[in-house]
């Protein structure tokens, strides 16, 4: 029994390290893979470097990015941070609160 004990409070540390860390950066890089792979031609697009552009072409690994007219970039498609417009946009609850009161 006090064998059981002792690996009681290692397993408990494993289990919230699991469900604290391990677990939600899974669920992020699923995300990210989801979105590289829905990329489409057209897309308004922001690097991880914060780079803006439009996606005008596609590659199994890169995308080119124009930047400005006749200015093509090209990235990895592992460097896409987010498609803009994708977002639902913010509000500020705040200013709700304030108009409501007045």
């Amino acid at each position: 029994m006090e064998g059981l004990a002792g690996l009681a409070l290692p397993i408990l540390f494993i289990a919230v390290l699991y469900l604290l860390l391990i677990r939600p950066q899974q669920r992020r890089a699923k995300q990210h893979r989801q979105l590289v792979s829905a990329l489409s031609v057209g897309d308004d697009v922001v690097t991880i470097g914060g780079l803006h552009g439009r996606v005008v072409d596609l590659t199994d690994e890169t995308m080119d990015l124009e930047v400005t007219d006749d200015i093509v970039l090209r990235f990895q498609r592992s460097s896409l941070a987010r498609v803009v417009g994708d977002e639902e946009p913010v509000q500020d609850t705040a200013d709700d609160e304030r108009s409501e009161e007045s």
